[in-house]
């Protein structure tokens, strides 16, 4: 059997982390599930899935799938109490369908694990892990959500516009050719097999609006080291949000951990140049192996 080019394992590398239509059904048949339990227990005007998901830039395993709620006007007074008030309401509300257990309340969501575990392949039989349920109010084109960790901790309200975040995602594509999306999937999938050492991952993509240059150089192995390592060197910087609306996409991150993800990103950097240079020597199985040591197991050995 002959052994897979660097290029060849990368177009199947990229093709494992797209969404499939068995794993859109589940979201969307979930997404349907929440709603109608939100509907019973809010008043929400509108849902729709969003983040990472919507802009085709989610990782596989699936995890924390955005759905958001736009909560209508029998809900306007929660938006002058505490943002931990609503997210309290909102996470004992799914509680009650799924099981304290499975909910959490998160710094700006509410999380539903939906009891699927990854194998060690980090496939899920086609289902989503989780999910993270937004509730949001309408503010003109922009939208409001409860951001219990803003303003030192204290908790406020932090805007924000998903369709200006798509329509940036979508541009890039174009520019890049057609790659964009599926390099930030990779150096996101990169990033979930190394203990996510870039937090949160929202900011990869926002780094990469800047950081991947048009146009697209033809490999995608030779892209991927050098976006290792632009990322490490501008990581240490304020990013803000691409919709120019709240708190910087960086600020959960403190200065050891950008040092931090700084040595991992540089690491990696040096893993690429390692396994390039197997390839350039004859090794091809060896450098197969080690872009899945670098990268996980979805990286293909054949």
């Amino acid at each position: 059997m002959a052994i897979l080019s660097t290029d060849d394992a990368f177009s199947k590398f990229r093709t494992r982390l797209e969404l499939n239509d068995r794993e859109q059904n589940d979201a969307s048949r979930r997404q349907q599930e929440i709603r109608a339990h939100m509907d019973a227990r809010f008043d929400v005007d509108d849902d729709f899935l969003t983040g990472s998901y919507r802009r085709h830039t989610k990782t596989k395993p699936l995890k924390d799938v955005d759905i958001f709620c736009v909560l209508g006007k029998e809900e306007r007074y929660r938006r002058a109490e505490p943002p931990s008030v609503l997210l309290e309401a909102v996470r004992v509300a799914l509680a009650d369908k799924y099981g304290a257990s499975c909910v959490a309340r998160q710094r700006r969501s509410v999380c539903v694990d939906m009891g699927v575990k990854p194998d060690s392949d980090d496939k899920t039989g086609y289902r989503v892990v989780s999910f993270d349920i937004v509730p949001a109010f309408a503010a003109g084109d922009d939208y409001e959500i409860p951001d219990a960790g803003a303003n030192g901790g204290a908790g406020g309200w932090t805007k924000t516009n998903p369709r200006v975040h798509a329509a940036k995602a979508v541009a890039a594509q174009v520019a890049f050719d057609g790659e964009w999306k599926g390099l930030v999937r990779m150096m996101k999938y990169w990033n979930n097999h190394h203990d996510k050492p870039i937090k949160p991952s929202f900011l990869i993509e926002v780094m990469a609006l800047e950081v991947l240059h048009a146009p697209y150089g033809g490999s995608r192995a030779r892209e991927m080291k050098a976006f290792f390592a632009s990322l490490a060197n501008r990581i240490h910087e304020t990013w803000h949000d691409p919709a120019g609306l709240g708190p910087p996409v960086s600020d959960m991150l403190n200065a050891t951990q950008k040092a931090n993800a700084k040595e991992s990103l540089l690491a990696a950097e040096r893993q690429a140049g390692h396994a390039m240079h197997l390839s350039q020597v004859g090794r091809q199985g060896d450098a197969l192996t080690a872009w899945r040591a670098l990268f996980g197991p979805r990286f293909p050995l054949s």
